[in-house]
């Protein structure tokens, strides 16, 4: 099986143990993810810190930028760093995992767009606009989540649709989800968002949010995460928010953002990244096809990443 996750913070847990890609003990390492058949993984650059006017988070951004280039480095013979389709192909042609680079939370650019070109050229293809904490460009889902975007926030979406950086809306307020949405020429991606409907959480996405992400062909990535499935999760309620997006004409929007190595809890039965694994067998016993399996294990988040990240 072949897996395209959108999301992982594995480049924010090494730079703050001193682990390896190759043998970190958290959800995600090499030799995990060199079980599927070929995998691909968006590593997002991540501080949690509230972004502050008499300080600069940029550094944060730049130390966590040159540790995934040298973690790859390291293990050039496993991975690729790649910021494109063609080049995630390639990399799986010879055998190895196709990194891509994120950014979680813009403030991590100092939400500018002299730094978002800065990152856009070292390799960046995808960033949330905000994490929690509200910044220069919005308010987040759990703070200022009444505030949209600024025209800060405006420029920085147009520059992002420029220069071919996928703009991430999971985290992002309501007001400025719709506010991406209306001035949206390209796909955009929640990298790891579930079902309001499914699991009331401001995390999640409204039916009204994943259908204007539909309507933009972009995608959903699925979030592993306890604390947005409903109940005690296992794997069947991940199925059941998969199921409503699919009930919603989601089978070309749905895929997979798992969020390793940023959640404390996952759902019974899952414990790193080989959970997908599980997730795909599970699937196929309730009848899914090839077709439907390969869309939303990598081919819906290819497709996005194929039309977007040109550059």
């Amino acid at each position: 099986m072949r897996v395209f996750d959108g999301h992982c913070d594995t480049l924010s847990r090494c730079f703050h143990t001193g682990e390896n890609f190759s043998n970190a003990q958290g959800h995600w390492n090499i030799e995990k993810a060199k079980t599927f058949t070929a995998c691909a993984q968006f590593f997002a650059a991540f501080s949690g810190q509230e972004p502050r006017s008499d300080a600069s988070l940029y550094p944060v951004y730049q130390a966590q930028e040159d540790l995934l280039k040298r973690q790859i480095g390291a293990n050039a013979h496993a991975m690729a760093l790649c910021a494109t389709a063609d080049q995630c192909r390639r990399a799986w042609d010879q055998g190895k995992i196709a990194a891509f680079f994120s950014v979680e939370g813009a403030e991590l650019l100092d939400c500018k767009v002299e730094n978002l070109y800065a990152a856009a050229q070292q390799g960046v293809r995808a960033i949330n606009l905000t994490w929690n904490h509200p910044n220069a460009l919005s308010g987040s889902n759990c703070a200022q989540a009444d505030r949209g975007l600024t025209a800060q926030g405006r420029d920085f979406v147009r520059t992002m649709e420029e220069l071919g950086v996928l703009v991430d809306v999971s985290h992002l307020s309501d007001p400025g989800f719709w506010d991406v949405v209306r001035m949206a020429r390209a796909p955009i991606i929640a990298s790891h968002s579930n079902s309001r409907a499914a699991c009331f959480h401001p995390r999640n996405l409204t039916d009204d949010q994943f259908t204007a992400i539909m309507e933009l062909q972009g995608t959903v990535g699925l979030n592993l995460a306890a604390d947005f499935l409903p109940g005690a999760p296992d794997l069947d309620d991940v199925v059941r928010v998969l199921e409503h997006f699919l009930d919603l004409g989601g089978e070309d929007t749905v895929a997979l953002g798992g969020d390793w190595d940023g959640v404390e809890r996952l759902p019974v039965g899952i414990s790193d990244v080989t959970g997908w694994a599980l997730f795909y067998r599970r699937l196929q016993e309730r009848g899914y096809g090839q077709e439907l399996l390969d869309k939303l294990f990598y081919k819906n988040l290819m497709r996005v990443v194929e039309r977007v990240c040109t550059m």
